[in-house]
């Protein structure tokens, strides 16, 4: 009983940041990760290597083995630990000690620390923002919700700019040295309607010129068929947001859960009473 007690309370710190020491252990957790990415990147410059590359091997050894630590605990203290290992957080943990382990065998694995950044998600955890964390939910599901119409909308957006790209080679090859293939006149295409404009293939004829403002108005209303696609599934969803938290489940290690909740609601596990 005391040990389910001992794991349920680390586990509450580790997993969650509705308690003081959960967030002071998160902010703690993050401190590291913005030091060990800085790190990293201060490694990648010959000239600081060059000086400090001592300090930089020991510091990231420092800051691998205490992630490794972590990650650890993580483990132990879930009931189900391959359902944590294989969830995105888990994934990206291990990420993010792997590299300097497999520096021993191949080299420049270890600049791959990186991918620790992407643990600073955990910032909406942290600082308990309520109303991200059911925002972000919602953006999520309008994104489900949505994929299908996005899919037509990128299909006909592709066959779109082969069709542009074909009259433009039409209309400019032969006499246009940037326009040599179709596949050269579907790139333009893409950088024309997408707005970015690289400027390093331009039409030179009227007819060229004609098409290629054509294409570069409709840009504009192609950029915001997604937009509003999205955002009319958001408008549904924000009808039925609730008030989440950051339990995290012991048993599938998902979080997400109502404020009022007992049991979780992907796999029915009870959550931590302590919490």
């Amino acid at each position: 009983m005391a040990n389910r007690q001992t794991r349920d309370r680390i586990h509450e710190i580790i997993f969650e940041a509705d308690t003081p020491t959960g967030k002071r252990f998160d902010i703690g957790l993050m401190i590291l990760i913005v030091f060990s990415v800085i790190v990293v990147m201060l490694e990648s410059s010959e000239e600081w290597e060059a000086r400090y590359s001592g300090l930089f091997y020991v510091l990231e050894w420092i800051f691998t083995i205490v992630f490794t630590i972590e990650y650890i605990l993580r483990l132990t203290v879930t009931i189900r630990p391959l359902k944590y290992a294989l969830s995105f957080y888990g994934i990206i943990d291990l990420i993010a000690i792997l590299p300097s382990y497999l520096s021993f065998f191949l080299v420049g694995t270890q600049y791959f620390v990186i991918i620790r950044i992407l643990r600073l998600l955990r910032v909406f955890r942290v600082f308990k923002l309520g109303q991200f964390l059911t925002e972000g939910d919602q953006l999520r599901r309008a994104m489900i919700a949505s994929r299908n119409k996005i899919t037509v909308f990128l299909f006909a957006v592709t066959l779109l700019v082969v069709l542009i790209g074909s009259v433009m080679y039409l209309i400019e090859g032969g006499q246009n040295d940037g326009f040599s293939s179709i596949p050269r006149a579907v790139y333009w295409a893409i950088v024309t309607l997408t707005t970015v404009g690289y400027g390093d293939i331009t039409p030179q004829t009227d007819v060229g010129q004609f098409l290629s403002a054509v294409v570069m108005i409709l840009g504009y209303a192609i950029i915001a068929v997604p937009t509003g696609i999205v955002s009319s599934e958001m408008f549904e969803q924000a009808a039925m947001a609730r008030k989440t938290n950051t339990q995290v489940c012991r048993y599938c290690a998902k979080e997400g859960h109502d404020d009022d909740a007992t049991y979780c609601k992907y796999c029915g596990g009870r959550l931590n009473e302590e919490h």
